[in-house]
């Protein structure tokens, strides 16, 4: 396979089609395009992945379409095996692309950027999660497995403190999803493997350039959280994503990146700069749309004793009964409140809960802990999703 691209000689015909694709994907509401070769277009629209045409892309026509997308860049996606980038379909869309290379040849998948960055209310997100723009320095995570609204929680957040504050923002993303203009800010957004070489390097660098504010776009190794742990110490305040379910996972994950000799000092440090997490998981509503559940974790007393003491088995527990005080929420809290406020169903509610059975006791009115009340009491019913049963958007 030649890795250099005559691009005088490209049509760039099989770039139309799949942008074709794109539009009738934007025009459903879809999220994410599924391009593979010998293989139909798929995408997923509202969470499951639905077919767009009959039409098979042969892997003759899906290699032609990489160098059509890449052109200059196809010699770099040989080599590494797999590329990302953003591509621009219009003025209003844009994609943040993964394309890489499969036993049958070339696949791609395109995810929706949202040009317009929606404000926080837009999201219908808790109101304490705008208090943490207001923090002066410390660490905020927003964690969820893929396809979980993250990159878009930590735009929304971004742009309230653009809009609020004057400060020095520098985001280090790979890639840039979001694109931010200055307001009351000044925003500096690096692309790893474009405008620095890494996500350590950037983060280094950062803390010589009089930040007031770093997003990391991903904590992916023990380097960057380290140095994320030691900027949010020195006065700064961090924002980072992990790819983990819930503010206990998140923690241990965390930790576990260090040897065993360190976990102790980074635990300390955890607990001291630690100012909150929120953990995401994208529901289906009664509407046909999706909302995002959220556990919530706000720095307290007593959470930060429980990170330093090693008692992450309590903070789930801590959690709940910081609700109506500190305004935290365990996932069964928020998915209890969205049930209770007709925005999901009592099947989506079971099939996304942490423990469904302890969530159905609440909807039955039957537990202590219940929050709220159900305009109906619903009798228990069998074949109740398990606890293990928790969604999986890709």
């Amino acid at each position: 396979m030649s890795n250099e691209v005559d691009i005088s000689k490209l049509t760039f015909e099989q770039l139309r089609k799949v942008r074709g694709y794109l539009k009738r994907m934007i025009e459903v509401g879809g999220s994410d395009l599924h391009v593979k070769s010998n293989a139909v277009i798929r995408a997923r629209i509202q969470g499951d992945i639905v077919t767009l045409g009959g039409e098979i892309l042969s892997k003759e026509d899906a290699l032609t379409f990489a160098k059509e997308l890449l052109k200059g860049r196809f010699a770099e996606l040989v080599e590494l095996k797999e590329l990302d980038l953003v591509y621009p379909f219009n003025e209003n869309n844009r994609f943040r692309v993964n394309i890489f290379f499969q036993m049958d040849g070339i696949s791609a998948v395109f995810r929706v950027i949202p040009v317009k960055i929606p404000a926080l209310a837009e999201l219908h997100l808790p109101d304490v999660i705008k208090d943490f723009t207001k923090k002066e320095r410390g660490l905020v995570l927003v964690t969820g497995v893929t396809g979980s609204g993250k990159s878009t929680t930590l735009a929304s957040l971004i742009n309230e403190i653009n809009l609020t504050k004057k400060k020095h923002i520098i985001t280090i993303e790979d890639p840039i999803e979001f694109v931010h203009k200055d307001r009351g800010c000044i925003i500096n957004q690096r692309s790893v493997g474009q405008d620095t070489l890494s996500f350590g390097t950037a983060l280094r660098a950062a803390l010589r350039e009089d930040p007031d504010i770093i997003l990391v776009g991903e904590m992916r190794d023990k380097e960057t959280v380290n140095l994320a742990l030691h900027a949010a110490d020195t006065g700064h305040l961090v924002f980072s994503t992990l790819h983990t379910m819930d503010a206990k996972e998140t923690i241990n994950r965390i930790i576990a990146q260090f040897p065993t000799d360190e976990q102790n000092r980074v635990r300390i440090s955890v607990a001291g700069v630690l100012q909150g997490v929120i953990s995401q998981r994208l529901i289906p509503t009664l509407d046909g749309g999706r909302r995002a559940a959220m556990e919530i974790l706000v720095r307290t007393p007593t959470i930060e004793k429980l990170i330093m003491e090693n008692r992450d088995y309590e903070i789930r527990d801590a959690i709940e009964s910081g609700k109506e005080h500190y305004k935290s929420q365990s996932f069964d809290q928020a998915i209890l409140d969205l049930y209770n406020d007709g925005v999901i169903s009592k099947e989506q509610a079971l099939i996304n809960a942490t423990s469904a059975s302890d969530l159905q006791l609440k909807m039955s009115g039957l537990s202590s802990g219940k929050i709220g009340s159900n305009k109906e009491a619903e009798a228990t019913q069998h074949g109740v999703a398990s606890d293990d049963d928790i969604f999986d958007l890709k």
